[in-house]
């Protein structure tokens, strides 16, 4: 009997040792539900993150960082936010989300979005018992723009200069002319800039020759998906006009060579010169010319 009560002690205390080490084995860690995150600009974003395994965070200190920045986003401390620490250009538009922070989930909301809030953000928790762990997210915002026109040059001899503007858009966009088969054409020059807000103003022109052509200013966001299209129908008439302008231009260079040859004709013809010379004695005779033309020629 005394043998089977030790095999008994045994066993309980092996169950003991065996529940210990797993539950010191699962060492708490700080995760996010979302590595990437969206967010346009004007709206807002929602960066989460959780202790795992579960458990309460209300004592805990909980801080988002962006990165490589020192002064934090957000900070909660000793069960309420901390005012005064948080980088200037985020007082007042930042949220802290804590209705499951019993069990172990917390978030930062973050208003009116603008295009300095893209990039890395950290999620830091640490309590009094040593715990501290961080994880990461990235934020993207996006922006696409309002407006696309599309403007037609004066024609010329080596055809129609179109031109395509859009504004507005973060990051990036992709620009590309298509016809209405939806074949990608060569641009002639595309270019950029941006602003002072850091959104992107897009240029893009064509030189064709093709009337009857349905030619398409197509935009893409490589962030959210979104695309703009505007689309122009360049009519035969746009082609014939320049037709009748060249033909105008050659039939003035004509009149106008015509007019020169003439008006130098007039200037080299032959002239004659007219002297008068009273009298001419030759002994007892006496003559009289009346004129004494002596031809000459040149322009005058």
């Amino acid at each position: 009997m005394m043998k089977l009560k030790f095999s008994y002690f045994s066993g309980y205390y092996g169950c003991f040792l065996f529940l210990q080490v797993m539950v010191a084995s699962e060492k708490s860690m700080v995760t996010t539900p979302t590595r990437h995150v969206l967010a346009r600009v004007g709206g807002q974003a929602e960066l989460s993150c959780q202790v795992t395994p579960l458990r309460s965070l209300e004592y805990m200190d909980v801080s988002w960082f962006r990165s490589g920045h020192s002064q934090p986003v957000y900070l909660y401390r000793g069960g309420h936010g901390v005012n005064g620490e948080a980088a200037p250009e985020y007082v007042n538009r930042t949220e802290f989300v804590k209705d499951a922070i019993g069990k172990g989930r917390v978030a930062l909301r973050i208003h009116n979005i603008s295009i300095s809030d893209d990039g890395l953000y950290q999620c830091s928790f640490n309590d009094d018992s040593g715990f501290n762990d961080v994880t990461s997210m990235k934020l993207s915002v996006a922006a696409v723009g309002l407006e696309t026109q599309i403007h037609v040059q004066a024609p010329d001899a080596n055809g129609v200069m179109v031109e395509c503007n859009s504004g507005g858009w973060f990051p990036q966009p992709q620009m590309e002319w298509r016809d209405s088969r939806g074949k990608v054409l060569p641009p002639s020059s595309k270019s950029y800039s941006q602003d002072e807000a850091r959104f992107f103003h897009m240029k893009m022109t064509l030189l064709t020759n093709q009337s009857q052509s349905r030619i398409i200013c197509y935009i893409f966001n490589p962030v959210t998906g979104e695309e703009k299209q505007t689309s122009i129908i360049l009519a035969n008439d746009l082609f014939m006009e320049d037709s009748i302008w060249m033909n105008v231009l050659v039939f003035i260079v004509c009149i106008m060579l015509l007019a020169f040859l003439i008006y130098i004709s007039c200037l080299c013809r032959p002239v004659t010169t007219s002297k008068l010379i009273p009298v001419f004695h030759l002994g007892n005779v006496e003559f009289h010319i009346d004129k004494f033309e002596i031809p000459r020629h040149g322009c005058y």
